[in-house]
């Protein structure tokens, strides 16, 4: 943060400038830098924070760290020229703080689309590699963090922990991910593998080895963080089973693609769920191709680009309408 205020006024000045949110809050600093560095401001939000650290219990709503986050955030969303939200319970979210919906526009963030495909010859290698190729692998790829919590995912691996057939793969990392390989090695489960991260050309063939991925969302979340893992899923054009709250931008994506769904707490229904994916594996998902292509990078990146260049072109606008204003003020003097 410290290197991005002194980044910030030495740089020449700029149209706009474009703030996202990790470190979470530096959107404040671009703030700071309107209008003397940066003539406009485009807020893209990846998460709303620190609503993220209330929701999650590190915060407490009324405490006066939280109060003065909140400020900062708030004073960042009216000072922006335009505000990207990732969906549109974000944008709700947005909205319920004070600031106009013309403001606010929703673009999702895309897949990987120059890695991340299906790949036959990949999935068979990394089956092959962690002997997996006999089994039905149930997959969570990903960060594994509070706003994502697997614990009716974990209670299902417990209750399936005696057959042979089905694998558990988790795959990434974060702050739960230590908790999982613990869980695992304590209770003696047979049927889970944890990987790392996998680099980026090698993961075609890692999504592309499971039967059947999973994608979590915690209830309180909704609006507050984006459950980005789906796209590279759907690019890979694989079933997934959804374990959140019925209301969400999976359940949107659902309505259109389909897929297995149960609410937190539902073992029996998530166990039940597996269990049928692996029957009926052939079918797969009745997801179609055109639902892939609606998150492809070639489709949502020109509206990201657009809406950043709308902003610069209003801010010339302006400057060449005061211009003009104060030269006609100049003329009749």
């Amino acid at each position: 943060m410290t290197s991005c205020v002194f980044r910030l006024w030495s740089s020449p000045q700029f149209d706009v400038a474009v703030a996202m949110t990790s470190p979470p809050l530096i959107s404040f600093l671009a703030t700071l830098a309107v209008p003397r560095r940066a003539r406009s401001l485009v807020f893209w939000s990846m998460d709303l924070n620190p609503d993220e650290a209330i929701a999650a219990g590190w915060l407490r709503a009324k405490s006066p760290v939280a109060r003065l986050l909140s400020r900062m955030l708030l004073h960042s969303l009216r000072r922006a020229d335009r505000i990207v939200a990732l969906d549109r319970f974000m944008k709700d979210r947005i909205q319920a703080k004070g600031i106009p919906a013309d403001r606010v526009l929703v673009v999702p963030p895309w897949s990987h689309d120059d890695f991340v495909r299906f790949d036959p010859a990949a999935r068979e290698e990394f089956r092959a590699s962690y002997k997996l190729s006999d089994k039905f692998v149930v997959m969570y790829s990903g960060n594994h963090s509070p706003c994502h919590p697997l614990e009716t995912l974990l209670q299902a691996v417990e209750r399936l922990d005696e057959n042979e057939d089905v694998a558990f793969c988790f795959v990434g990392g974060g702050s739960e991910f230590g908790k999982v390989k613990e869980r695992a090695r304590n209770r003696g489960l047979r049927n889970v593998l944890c990987l790392p991260y996998q680099p980026i050309e090698k993961l075609s063939g890692s999504l592309s080895a499971a039967d059947l991925h999973v994608v979590v969302m915690g209830d309180q979340y909704v609006g507050i963080v984006h459950p980005c893992k789906i796209y590279n899923v759907l690019a890979v054009k694989k079933p997934f089973l959804y374990i959140g709250p019925s209301e969400s931008h999976v359940t949107d994506i659902i309505t259109q693609s389909g897929a297995y769904v149960s609410p937190h707490g539902d073992v029996e229904g998530v166990v039940a769920d597996i269990l049928f994916a692996m029957r009926n594996i052939v079918l797969g998902s009745p997801r179609s191709v055109e639902m892939e292509a609606l998150f492809s990078k070639n489709r949502l990146i020109p509206q990201m680009i657009s809406a950043v260049e709308q902003v610069g072109d209003q801010t010339r606008d302006n400057l060449v309408r005061r211009a003009t204003e104060r030269g006609s003020a100049n003329h009749a003097l």
